[in-house]
């Protein structure tokens, strides 16, 4: 089981941060991503596997005037 911004998800095994941001419908350049309460770098979203239990809160950038 996997906590995506409060909501938990079943995932496959051996998914990156990449693979369940790109299923969510996320661009990864509008986002900052932490992972147990760690930001992970976007360099990082392609390396970071995710493990059972983990939990990811996705933040997305809103421009205004």
């Amino acid at each position: 089981m996997l906590t995506v911004n409060g909501t938990e998800l079943n995932f496959s095994e051996q998914q990156t941060l990449s693979q369940l941001l790109e299923a969510q419908g996320y661009e990864e350049n509008r986002i900052v991503v932490e992972l147990n309460a760690a930001i992970i770098p976007k360099a990082e979203y392609r390396r970071t596997i995710l493990q059972d239990g983990d939990a990811v809160e996705v933040l997305n950038f809103v421009g205004g005037g």
